[in-house]
């Protein structure tokens, strides 16, 4: 199998394109393709003719996003749609990272894979519009969507925090915000699996359990053996730009169709501070 992965030497990228093993993978960054360029998305697709491609190419800074909203839907959507009418123009499958900012985040349990789109921040909006337009052009494409993505080589949550207790006694962490981290070499392995599967259809891909940010960061200070102390806060004494859902715990049920399940979150940090280093 030949698997083009764009967006290769970002945080999921640099972890995907190392470890997927047995197959040709070809990772591929801005540099080499701009998928707000038709045209080259054409070329290069054509060029390499995959069997799948990977699109974790995106436009992440969420609070950008709100005053970006012209470059956020560019990448975001109409990248995405460039990147399926190639895909479809080549015959190659197409696995699409989206995310649980789709959400409202008024759930008090776990968002289902039809659970309805109902965005609150422009990057939400951009990745739900991009999924709606590409479910249409490749009705059997894959929609991942995954949350609270940590890893190593990119900027994170856990490096953030980890920075910031270096210097501070203490620190001031959202508790009112609840999602499912997600480490980047897990959520690589999942979608090693999902396209070796054939997998079609909107799936959830996160590391198992939930939490605050608050609890994510008293648990990376305790793991690290800091003596950072670490305080719960509300949104409101935390404002952002943009928007976030106040519960966006994705449900693992579309994940184990396919047999696949992720360690805990608990696991995958401690996995996580160990490769740091």
């Amino acid at each position: 199998m030949k698997v083009a992965i764009l967006g290769g030497t970002g945080l999921l990228g640099k972890t995907l394109v190392p470890a997927w093993s047995g197959d040709e993978v070809i990772g591929l960054g801005s540099g080499d393709v701009d998928i707000r360029d038709p045209g080259k998305v054409r070329e290069v697709v054509n060029a390499i003719r995959p069997d799948w491609i990977v699109l974790a190419a995106a436009y992440t800074d969420v609070d950008g996003c709100e005053s970006n909203p012209e470059l956020a839907f560019s990448v975001n959507r109409d990248g995405a749609v460039n990147v399926a009418d190639a895909a479809k123009q080549a015959g190659a499958r197409l696995l699409f990272l989206s995310s649980d900012y789709v959400f409202d985040g008024r759930k008090t349990s776990p968002y289902e894979t039809d659970d309805p789109r109902n965005p609150q921040s422009i990057y939400g909006r951009s990745k739900a519009e991009a999924e709606l337009r590409l479910l249409e052009v490749l009705p059997d494409c894959c929609v991942a969507r995954t949350s609270w993505l940590f890893g190593v080589g990119g900027k994170c949550f856990p490096d953030t925090i980890l920075k910031l207790a270096a210097n501070l006694p203490a620190l001031d962490v959202v508790n009112d915000q609840r999602g499912c981290p997600t480490y980047a070499a897990d959520l690589a392995a999942a979608i090693i699996q999902l396209c070796r599967a054939n997998a079609s259809g909107i799936v959830h891909a996160t590391n198992s359990g939930d939490c605050t940010w608050f609890e994510f960061a008293r648990e990376i200070i305790r793991v690290s053996g800091l003596r950072t102390e670490v305080r719960p806060v509300n949104s409101a004494q935390m404002a952002r730009p943009a928007p976030r859902p106040a519960y966006s715990v994705l449900s693992p049920k579309s994940l184990l169709r396919f047999g696949i399940t992720l360690p805990t979150w608990q696991d995958a940090l401690r996995r996580y501070l160990h490769e740091r280093g």
